[in-house]
């Protein structure tokens, strides 16, 4: 897998433990080991100008999700084809203000957000309720999957 991490804000970050979750969620998803990735880490006023480019909102997020090639998650068997899978862009600024929040940390947030930005990137929305249960079930089995796994030096 060909992840790359760049870290533009000013607060230091696990990016090795970013890195091992996107590999994870990558691998979960049956992507193929030649996609690439590239996600950013960026200060509130970097975020807050891409989401009213984007989105047309104002104010920072904590996360975007730019896909390329339009990749789909694959199986075991048929995994999806080597392409450019996109870009996340991460903002630690709010994701530090919604760990506190949810009463974790940030990097568990980060990992949350990650998880979340790929899943955009392989083509889930939660604009539904339906369309939410599947993506934030699937979010949820990626973290604790990732968890264990960690817990478990794999």
């Amino acid at each position: 897998m060909s992840i790359e991490i760049n870290n533009e804000s000013a607060i230091s970050v696990d990016e090795a433990a970013i890195l091992r979750l996107a590999n994870h969620a990558l691998g979960a998803m049956h992507v193929s080991p030649e996609a690439e990735l590239n996600i950013v880490l960026v200060d509130e006023g970097a975020m807050e100008q891409l989401h009213v480019q984007w989105m047309d909102e104002p104010g920072p997020t904590d996360v975007l999700s730019f896909p390329m090639d339009e990749l789909r998650p694959g199986t075991e068997d048929a995994p999806t084809p080597p392409g450019l899978l996109g870009d996340i862009v991460l903002c630690p600024q709010v994701a530090e203000v919604q760990a506190e929040s949810a009463g974790h940390s940030m990097l568990d947030e980060l990992l949350l957000l990650t998880t979340h930005g790929i899943l955009h990137l392989l083509g889930f929305d939660h604009a539904e309720p339906d369309e939410e249960r599947e993506m934030f079930g699937i979010q949820r089995d990626i973290l604790l999957s990732f968890a264990s796994a960690e817990r478990h030096g794999a």
